[in-house]
């Protein structure tokens, strides 16, 4: 073989590969509550569950998620977190720049002992924003 053709075998080969990683997850959303930080530094009460219908995405390709509420929340995802399981959660986090650049973390949390309901946590210094979720 010339390795022209060995060059390209390979090439296709790592594009088959990358293609097969990357992965599209979406969501819809049927509530959400948010949970902020008082003066004093302590965390205040949550909100009131909020209905709301919205789709999210989670794209491991573009190295992204989004909140297609009516403003666009848009995180650039910095780093994938370890996994972690316990006995009752199973949770996927990633650490994220959002529109704005501020840092956050957004964490994917199913909840084992609750029929495997899914809820999305965008946790910022002084706010915590959740989402009830399901697979679309």
């Amino acid at each position: 073989m010339t390795k022209t053709k060995i060059y390209t075998i390979l090439l296709f080969m790592v594009l088959g590969l990358q293609y097969s990683y990357s992965q599209n997850y979406k969501f819809k959303t049927s509530g959400f509550s948010v949970l902020e930080k008082k003066e004093n530094g302590k965390w205040g009460k949550w909100s009131d569950l909020d209905l709301v219908n919205i789709l999210v995405t989670l794209d491991t390709n573009k190295n992204r998620i989004v909140i297609y509420s009516q403003v666009i929340q848009l995180f650039e995802i910095i780093d994938y977190q370890a996994t972690e399981e316990n006995d009752t959660d199973i949770v996927y986090s990633f650490t994220c720049k959002d529109n704005n650049g501020d840092n956050c973390t957004l964490s994917i949390i199913t909840r084992k002992k609750q029929d495997n309901r899914k809820q999305l946590y965008i946790n910022y210094d002084d706010r915590i924003v959740v989402y009830n979720i399901f697979n679309m």
